[in-house]
């Protein structure tokens, strides 16, 4: 990846950190995006040390849609070849909103990736071979998506939530590959997903108050699944770093685990579930993420670029 550019959101921790650590060993020069300064930095400053590769931290809430589209027009990097949209959060217990009143794991997994890889679209266009990888999870084969309350508001479970916002990022990978294709870009989207990863993301939910026996048995049943099933995340973030590498890889596809339960096991294309593949959902989330966001991509990603309307307003 000598004299490519990668862009890592979430890359503070976990599997962002160990995606940025692959990618930089493979030569590609950095811009790490997290919401924790003071641990994005020191990410920065110990992979730059360690690969000798050139990399950027910046600050960024991808909850947050004006600070996404501050960064887009303010502090773009000149040169984006890949764009891993990885960030995301377990959910709260209790549901939490962003100031624009939306679902706070929805609103980083989903809307802050819709609206960042958006804004860096023209940038994605320049390069003859840019790639976007949608980080998305095994449990989008559990999850069901509601078209008509993508913020949780009549029915919030956090297990629920998170499972909707994956597959949620899921459909747009593919429905963004189709769309690119239609309109003869050389940008591809795909995504992948690591099986059972044991990082920090728990720590989110430190201090939240357990009601009842749900919450408890939401805690037993994810720190078993963590406990003993969980791999490092140099390991889980090896889809993601092929599919941000791997130019034979398809646009269009789902790439992870193998293995039982898609868990563990060797690497693979996988079939999506049927829900991520419905034209016709995938074509309501795109549109209601154009609402939330402002962005109106309205055939394809390029049509925006080819109309020269690149506002975010």
């Amino acid at each position: 990846m000598s004299g490519r550019h990668a862009l890592i959101t979430g890359a503070a921790s976990g599997i962002g950190l160990a995606t940025a650590q692959a990618l930089a060993a493979l030569g590609a020069r950095l811009t790490l995006l997290d919401v924790n300064a003071e641990a994005g930095a020191r990410a920065a400053q110990s992979i730059a040390a360690e690969s000798g590769v050139d990399v950027d931290f910046e600050t960024l809430d991808l909850s947050d849609l004006a600070a996404v589209r501050s960064f887009c027009t303010q502090r773009p990097p000149a040169q984006v070849d890949v764009l891993v949209n990885n960030a995301g959060i377990l959910p709260p217990l209790r549901r939490m909103t962003t100031a624009q009143g939306h679902e706070l794991a929805f609103a980083i997994s989903v809307f802050g990736h819709f609206a960042l890889t958006a804004g860096l679209w023209p940038r994605l266009e320049q390069q003859p071979a840019a790639r976007v990888v949608w980080v998305s999870s095994l449990v989008h084969r559990q999850a069901r998506i509601d078209l008509d309350d993508l913020h949780s508001a009549n029915h919030y479970e956090a297990q629920r939530a998170y499972n909707q916002a994956k597959l949620a990022s899921l459909m747009l990978a593919l429905e963004c590959d189709a769309r690119a294709r239609a309109a003869g870009s050389r940008v591809t989207s795909l995504a992948a997903h690591p099986g059972v990863a044991k990082t920090g993301i728990g720590h989110s939910r430190e201090g939240q108050p357990r009601r009842g026996l749900h919450d408890h048995l939401t805690d037993i049943a994810f720190h078993s699944v963590m406990r003993l099933l969980g791999r490092p995340p140099e390991i889980a973030a090896r889809p993601i770093v092929q599919a941000a590498a791997d130019a034979t890889l398809p646009g269009g596809s789902l790439f992870g685990p193998g293995g039982p339960g898609e868990m563990l096991g060797r690497l693979r294309l996988l079939q999506p579930a049927a829900r991520a593949r419905d034209p016709q959902a995938r074509q309501r989330l795109w549109e209601a993420c154009e609402r939330a966001t402002a962005i109106p991509w309205e055939r394809s990603p390029t049509d925006q670029q080819e109309r020269g309307d690149t506002r975010h307003d």
